[in-house]
């Protein structure tokens, strides 16, 4: 419901050309360009987490898109490391070309964990909607073993992941566990929110029990961010927290403040429209926060 709402042409005008509209925006994106993704990146430095930065955009339809996706994202790694920032970014494979031309996608993301290896940074693959499932979770198969610097999300709403996690788990690396993001059909995915918290801490009890991987643990719920503490104290090797720019800001700081590794992720770039919708979608209390704005405005 909210997306449908979120989609049509005059609440999309609203949020593109209000000014509570932008101020939503803003909450959750951290600008239109790198070098305002960088400034948001060293203040969450500064407060003790790390980043992840992503450029949004995707499903492109050419390979001129696609290399210019490249070459964004390797200057967003080399301003990085240029400016000594903690973290890695995250890309989605529609971005180098997945929905047109799987092989060019493959071989686009060996060059950017190449670049990303020669700067000592690492690359996260987000999942995108169950139609890219598949062939993401098998292009990161076959790409992990080969570089060792990358990650991938996983989605706990969907029925395939229990399979994926343990297919996935020997090639070490960085696993992202996440809700899910998307409107899926019932097909493919749990539908009540119970059902996908409860398929969360299956997935979560595992992961958190295998030593040879990292795992990110992407909620704001504070029953799972509990439930990955308890079993942290089961582990050896490190975890992190992630969450999404903008989103419980303060349970961030307090999480750092801590002691536990925490990553922030940082949306920057002008397609973000799509990505908001998605924040909408899966906290619809969001609104409750730009119809306030746009009250008051």
């Amino acid at each position: 419901m909210v997306v449908a709402i979120a989609e049509s042409a005059p609440v999309r005008s609203t949020f593109t050309k209000t000014r509570a509209g932008k101020a939503l925006v803003r909450r959750f994106v951290a600008g239109d360009t790198l070098a305002e993704a960088i400034e948001a990146a060293q203040k969450l430095n500064r407060q003790g987490m790390k980043v992840s930065l992503d450029l949004l955009g995707e499903e492109v339809n050419s390979p001129v898109e696609v290399e210019a996706a490249l070459a964004s994202y390797v200057a967003c790694l080399e301003e990085m490391a240029a400016s000594s920032i903690d973290g890695n970014v995250s890309i989605k494979l529609t971005q180098l070309g997945l929905a047109f031309d799987p092989d060019l996608a493959r071989a686009t993301l060996d060059r950017l964990a190449d670049s990303a290896a020669r700067l000592g940074l690492t690359v996260t693959i987000d999942m995108e909607d169950s139609t890219h499932t598949g062939e993401t979770v098998d292009i990161y198969a076959d790409a992990q073993p080969r570089h060792g610097n990358l990650g991938l999300a996983l989605q706990a709403y969907l029925y395939r992941t229990p399979d994926d996690l343990l297919r996935l788990m020997p090639l070490g690396g960085h696993l992202r566990l996440c809700k899910g993001a998307y409107v899926e059909p019932e097909a493919v995915a749990f539908q009540s929110t119970s059902e996908v918290d409860a398929a969360f801490a299956r997935l979560l009890n595992v992961l958190m029990g295998y030593e040879e991987v990292t795992p990110a643990v992407a909620t704001h719920d504070p029953q799972l961010i509990d439930l990955a503490r308890q079993l942290n104290h089961q582990r050896r090797q490190p975890f992190e927290f992630q969450m999404l720019y903008g989103v419980r800001p303060q349970a961030q700081v307090e999480l750092a403040a801590a002691g536990y590794p925490i990553r922030i992720y940082v949306p920057y770039g002008s397609r973000w429209y799509p990505y908001l919708v998605r924040r909408l979608a899966e906290r619809p209390a969001n609104l409750g926060f730009f119809l306030r704005a746009l009250v008051s405005r």
